[in-house]
């Protein structure tokens, strides 16, 4: 296979410069988190300057989309270190912003609820499941059909709430990119997965997807979701429906050459070591939360002690996974690193946005799950989907209560239940808008990519998700309670 330039490290070539840049601004973040003072203090006023605050994180999301679209700094895009070092300036702005406004505890307060409570828990489930995935190889006899990659795409939407939507990506993005490796027309196919197994396949159980997740621990009752069955339907059918025809007209216009004869013709499973690895992955995400009591025991988990089974599990299927059946699924690191390169940029430069939306979200005057359901959807779109639904959830438990309103009862007051729906959905179906809106998406882009799959641009992504996946969201309103 050959492998695209952002896929892979650095060549030997690599000029001293941007690896200096790159040690220097990672030992400045690690100073800072160690030593910056934090501590539970009120929320951060906001100040009259909060505009300029959102700036890093606005510009980082300008250099994801735009650069790879402009010749002349493209294939330096295509650099992983170079799009580290975009990253750190990124989040560099914002700290500085932040300890002009807040000084050296708001520095400290948004580097600890940035990295620790939230990229290390992510970066480890990503790292795990896509390590734990590499070394599960599905062997099917599909050859790209439109029958064939509808099936994957079903069974994805319908295991995405049970082994959660990155699980399944991972486990069946593989074997969709191989049973499409001989089509001519494949990124539809890839963003359609995308649309159903990373997002909307998961709002039937908080393991699902993060957002319902942290519905979960505050309060929310495990089997709540189990309600949203008919928006899942019906979302998910549309989906599915709309990739049918397209693929089949698609399918229809490729002038496919005659294939030499091909042994790939039965269903097998190689690396089963992986799949017991897998459910235990599940398995800790769902029951072990830091500073909690481990479901049945009175065992409370200490802090990081859920990224450490991740990552011991990832350990266990590097070494028990055969070579060759990485080999078998071009398994690199290149998609992997990608990801933890552009994400912690993320994570930083969205604090002042996320801190703003706290502050003034009540301002905005929404109260019908209409408007939760596309205020929460869209800000889920570009910021992380799952602290977007913390927000609006506790913006909802603020609202006067309503007679002849159901309500559930949660940690720390009451919510409406049509609102906790519309934030709920809002949040899982729309993180699907854009390659950033949930970690998956861009995750199963970087594989396409490393598997010469053309993928649409940022931009070009967001013209299918306009275009196909939000009038099919439209529809789903009219499931509202």
């Amino acid at each position: 296979m050959t492998m695209h330039a952002h896929s892979g490290g650095e060549t030997p070539a690599t000029p001293r410069l941007p690896i200096a840049i790159a040690v220097v601004g990672s030992l400045a973040l690690l100073l800072l988190l160690l030593f910056a003072p934090h501590g539970e203090v009120a929320p951060r006023a906001v100040s009259g300057t909060w505009w300029i605050g959102t700036l890093p994180f606005a510009l980082l999301l300008g250099a994801i989309a735009v650069f790879p679209l402009l010749p002349a700094v493209a294939h330096w895009w295509h650099s992983n270190l170079n799009r580290y070092i975009v990253s750190l300036a990124a989040a560099g702005l914002a700290l500085a912003y932040i300890g002009f406004d807040a000084g050296a505890i708001g520095v400290g307060n948004a580097l600890h609820h940035a990295v620790p409570a939230e990229y290390l828990p992510f970066m480890s489930l990503l790292f795990a499941l896509y390590v734990i995935a590499g070394g599960l190889r599905i062997e099917t006899p599909f050859d790209g059909h439109p029958r064939e990659n509808l099936s994957l795409l079903a069974v994805g939407a319908l295991i995405a709430s049970f082994v959660g939507t990155t699980g399944a990506a991972m486990v069946l993005i593989r074997p969709l990119l191989e049973s499409i490796r001989r089509r001519k027309y494949r990124a539809h196919s890839v963003v359609f997965f995308i649309f159903i197994v990373c997002n909307c396949g998961g709002c039937l159980l908080p393991i699902g997807d993060p957002p319902l997740f942290m519905g979960y621990l505050r309060g929310v009752p495990f089997g709540w979701t189990l309600s949203l069955w008919r928006e899942w339907l019906l979302v998910n059918g549309l989906l599915l429906a709309a990739y049918a025809a397209i693929d089949t007209v698609l399918h229809r216009r490729e002038r496919r050459e005659v294939q030499a004869a091909d042994d790939h013709r039965r269903f097998r499973i190689e690396g089963m070591a992986n799949i017991p690895l897998l459910a235990l992955a599940i398995a800790a995400v769902a029951l072990i939360v830091p500073g909690s009591a481990i479901p049945g025991t009175a065992i409370v988990a200490p802090a990081f002690a859920r990224e450490g089974l991740l990552l011991a599990l990832a350990a266990a299927s590097w070494a028990l996974t055969p070579r060759r059946v990485r080999q078998a699924n071009r398994f690199e690191f290149g998609a992997i690193i990608e990801v933890a390169a552009i994400f912690i940029g993320i994570f930083i430069a969205m604090q002042t946005p996320l801190a703003v939306l706290s502050a003034k979200g009540a301002d905005l005057g929404i109260s019908s799950p209409y408007a939760f359901y596309w205020v929460t959807g869209a800000l889920s779109s570009f910021l992380d989907n799952a602290p977007t639904y913390v927000v609006f959830f506790e913006i909802a438990k603020t609202l006067p209560q309503v007679p002849d309103e159901a309500y559930i009862a949660v940690a720390g007051g009451m919510i409406r239940t049509d609102l906790l729906t519309a934030i709920s959905l809002g949040a899982v179906f729309m993180g699907a808008n854009t390659y950033i809106g949930n970690g998956p998406n861009f995750m199963v882009k970087a594989i396409a990519e490393g598997e010469g799959v053309a993928m649409p641009s940022f931009f070009g992504y967001m013209a299918w998700s306009v275009g196909i996946l939000v009038p099919l969201l439209a529809a789903a309103e009219l499931m509202f309670p």
